[in-house]
């Protein structure tokens, strides 16, 4: 039986097995793939789908036609992360179609890919996902496209060259020697990716290279004035109080950035199923550490999270639930604040503080800085406790 997962990250420090595809969606591929003509923007270089490497074929120069051939540059994005900072890059650049796979809350660990995302994707230029085997469900379909010259686009690759990424630490052993797949949740990670995918979109469609290096450069500025508001919020909580309790173990670089310790139920991807000692190891902890709130997650059901309040409140505890789910796999809707990343990472803070605020812990919300472009709305900023 896996053990509750409790691990403590340095602050400076800047997995998921993958599954199988359903048949009839790789059938779909060859099936359009045969259909379709288009010339190579890389040479076809095979595709490592083991869970230790993360790999990624360069693109070569654009000047081979393969890229805007017919005038347009089409790209598909795997999650509403992938989808929202190339839409930042891309804007002021004429004819790009950005195609979005997943939608708000959907979990990118069980996405299993459609017949229609296959048709976007097989009539893509590139397609961007997340990386470190997050989409596991996309491994097989990768491979196939990167072969008939699809660029495939990792964001999470500069990420890990940069040795930021963080491995499994005394995981159960199916989950052994794979990499902790949620690197967004460090907006320094995410200043790192913004750069690369900048760059690689410039240098594929260099008629525009400095919209998208402009782009990236403004963006920059603001990840980095995110994560100083958040960082002096989060540290704000006393050291010892600093523990975050959710469902899956998908807030490892958040604790890490900010100094917070992490529990979770289920492991790193949500296809770990949570057994009655993995609840039972989180009710002890949470009353030996005295943690006074737990967080249900948006892109996941409540149903672990509820369990082990009910068998805290059994045995005599109490403990709260959190003023509003957490944003982990998934943003929110688009048009909204947590449906963009900055406000995905500022309104899971807003949540933490106000839920600590509420349950008589010591945590300081900074004022929101007026050089992010984005600001909470004004039913963020205050809560109910009594709700």
């Amino acid at each position: 039986m896996r053990t509750l997962s409790l691990r403590l990250f340095r602050a400076e420090a800047h997995s998921t097995l993958h599954w199988p595809v359903m048949p009839v969606v790789i059938l779909a591929l060859l099936f359009t793939a045969c259909a379709r003509e288009k010339v190579s923007a890389h040479d076809a270089t095979e595709v490592d789908t083991s869970a230790t490497i993360e790999r990624q074929t360069e693109p070569d120069s654009p000047e081979d036609g393969s890229v805007r051939a017919d005038g347009t540059f089409r790209i598909v994005a795997t999650t509403t992360q992938a989808s929202d900072v190339t839409t930042i890059l891309a804007e002021g650049v004429a004819d790009i179609e950005i195609t979005p796979l997943m939608g708000a809350g959907v979990d990118p660990h069980l996405y299993q890919p459609t017949e229609s995302d296959i048709r976007a994707m097989n009539a893509a230029d590139m397609v961007i996902y997340s990386g470190l085997h997050l989409e596991g469900q996309f491994d097989v379909v990768f491979k196939a496209l990167n072969e008939q010259g699809t660029l495939i686009y990792s964001l999470s690759k500069p990420v890990k060259e940069a040795g930021f990424v963080i491995g499994a630490f005394d995981v159960g052993l199916s989950q052994s020697g794979t990499d902790d797949p949620h690197f967004w949740f460090d907006p320094r990670n995410w200043e790192i990716t913004t750069v690369d995918l900048a760059e690689t979109l410039a240098e594929l469609d260099p008629d525009n290279a400095d919209t998208y290096m402009t782009n990236a450069e403004a963006y920059s500025a603001q990840l980095r004035d995110l994560y100083t508001w958040a960082d002096e919020g989060m540290r704000s909580v006393p050291a010892g109080q600093r523990y975050l309790v959710t469902s899956h173990d998908a807030f490892q670089y958040f604790g890490a950035a900010f100094g917070w310790r992490m529990a979770a139920i289920q492991g790193i991807s949500t296809e770990d199923e949570a057994g009655v000692g993995d609840i039972q190891g989180t009710v002890q902890f949470v009353v030996d550490q005295k943690i006074p709130v737990l967080f249900v997650e948006s892109s996941i059901p409540p149903n672990t999270i509820e369990a082990v309040q009910a068998a805290i409140a059994a045995n005599g505890g109490a403990t709260q639930v959190g003023v509003r789910e957490l944003y982990s796999d998934a943003m929110g809707i688009p048009g909204t604040f947590g449906g963009a990343y900055i406000g995905m990472i500022a309104e899971n803070v807003y949540t933490i503080l106000q839920s600590y605020q509420c349950a008589g812990a010591q945590a300081h919300i900074p004022d929101w800085l007026d050089s992010i472009a984005i600001a909470p709305p004004e039913e963020l900023l205050t809560v109910d406790c009594a709700t």
